[in-house]
């Protein structure tokens, strides 16, 4: 592909791209055809990328504020990934967990190396075990797995009672059993009957988690932030309290950082923020660096212990491609750089978007590093609305929850690319 310029803002500042133009693009619309419908894209067919920057089939192209919701951490294509990828593509890519590969420890010993520090400690001195999975929701079913088995093991809860307090508004995947305790009525409504276990509780209130648990309790599992509800905030004191309150209950904290994690706030992992250490964490989405699916889930050895072999398993987790790619991903994270660069480029963003709600251009933003929730105001359209309006500017963003619209550029953008981004933002919230 040619290169994607990727310029500064002053260079595309003017560049407002008529809906017409990109309307008319071969296959914009996906308009009937084989495609089963659950999604419903923005009219724009993307054929290459490079760094923040896509361009679409008629040559058009679009800053990528939305990084595939943060699998694209390090933008589109970054060097070092695709060097890792092609270099196992020429020697292994799969031999399932039958057998092992020369890649699956390295990646298991650089992934606790980065994480494990992170974590709280296993009260008898085990190690940080990782267990490699593919996608997110493939990350939390194994946590969940993990936990009860834990539970009924560890715990002495009686068999088939374990219950896992998680939050409302959350989202953890679309899986039968995580749509179960899901409060969107859109993932939830008619893959009934759901799968019992799970204690819903408001989401930033530590009083409520704390008044869920009894003695079948196993676990909390909870997003640091909550990305999918639109961004969603809690107070500084929430996370430390669930964690004082799972301790006196003699209960595991299981943290979904799978959208936050691996730089998107500013750190390793969105728990670091406010000091708290999960007993285990999820990880996916950038850890297979916008190439493959990678998805894990580390934590303390006494719990990831209980899993023997026959119990869980997955055939792609944890492949040669799918571990070279995501070691080389923990090699990015490893120097601290990233998250560096995530949080003083997040400073500015959040600066930014929070003058845009002083002046009522926006209703409300939240948001932490390269990671916000813009709500539309009243009056002014949805959040498809603004989504469309910027796409016309060449920005991809992704709407959610009716008003809101995400904002996770790569964290690779540049300084001049993510201020004309915002500047369009500011446009399209004004018309």
């Amino acid at each position: 592909m040619d290169t994607l310029r990727g310029g500064t803002s002053g260079e595309r500042g003017g560049d407002v791209v008529a809906d017409d133009a990109r309307a008319g693009a071969p296959g914009a619309a996906d308009d009937g055809g084989h495609l089963a419908h659950n999604y419903r894209p923005l009219p724009v067919r993307i054929a290459n990328g490079e760094g923040a920057w896509v361009r679409d089939v008629a040559g058009i192209e679009y800053l990528d504020f939305l990084a595939g919701y943060s699998a694209l951490n390090f933008g589109h294509r970054h060097p070092a990934l695709v060097a890792a990828a092609k270099a196992q593509l020429d020697r292994l890519t799969l031999t399932s967990r039958a057998f092992r590969h020369d890649g699956l420890e390295v990646f298991a010993d650089r992934l606790a190396g980065l994480v494990g520090p992170l974590l709280r400690p296993a009260p008898g001195g085990e190690p940080t075990l990782v267990l490699p999975m593919n996608t997110g929701a493939e990350a939390v079913e194994t946590a969940v797995k993990a936990a009860r088995k834990w539970g009924y093991d560890v715990r002495g809860v009686p068999d088939d009672r374990a219950t896992i307090v998680v939050a409302a508004g959350n989202f953890h995947g679309r899986t039968t059993t995580v749509v179960s305790f899901s409060t969107d009525d859109d993932a939830r409504r008619g893959f009934g009957p759901y799968t019992p276990g799970f204690r819903v509780v408001p989401y930033g209130d530590a009083a409520a988690v704390a008044a869920a648990i009894d003695e079948t309790t196993v676990a909390v599992l909870l997003e640091p932030i909550q990305g999918e509800a639109g961004v969603i905030v809690p107070p500084p004191d929430y996370l430390p309290a669930v964690r004082t309150v799972c301790d006196e209950a003699g209960v595991l904290l299981v943290a979904d950082e799978i959208q936050s994690g691996l730089g998107r706030t500013g750190a390793t992992l969105a728990c670091e923020l406010v000091g708290v250490r999960p007993d285990l964490v999820c990880l996916g989405k950038a850890l297979g660096g916008g190439i493959v699916p990678v998805s894990a889930v580390v934590g303390r050895g006494d719990v990831l212990g209980v899993l023997t072999p026959g119990t869980h398993g997955s055939t792609f987790g944890g492949n040669p491609l799918a571990t070279a790619v995501g070691t080389a991903v923990v090699d990015l994270l490893a120097t601290g750089e990233m998250q560096a660069r995530a949080a003083r480029l997040g400073a500015r963003m959040q600066e930014r978007l929070a003058r845009m709600a002083a002046t009522g251009l926006a209703a409300e933003v939240r948001g932490v590093g390269l990671w916000a929730g813009v709500d539309v105001p009243e009056g002014r359209g949805t959040g498809r609305d603004l989504a469309e309006r910027l796409l016309a500017r060449r920005v991809l963003v992704k709407d959610t929850h009716g008003r809101t619209v995400r904002l996770s550029p790569p964290i690779v953008i540049g300084r001049g690319d993510l201020d004309w981004a915002l500047d369009q933002v500011a446009d399209a919230l004004a018309g």
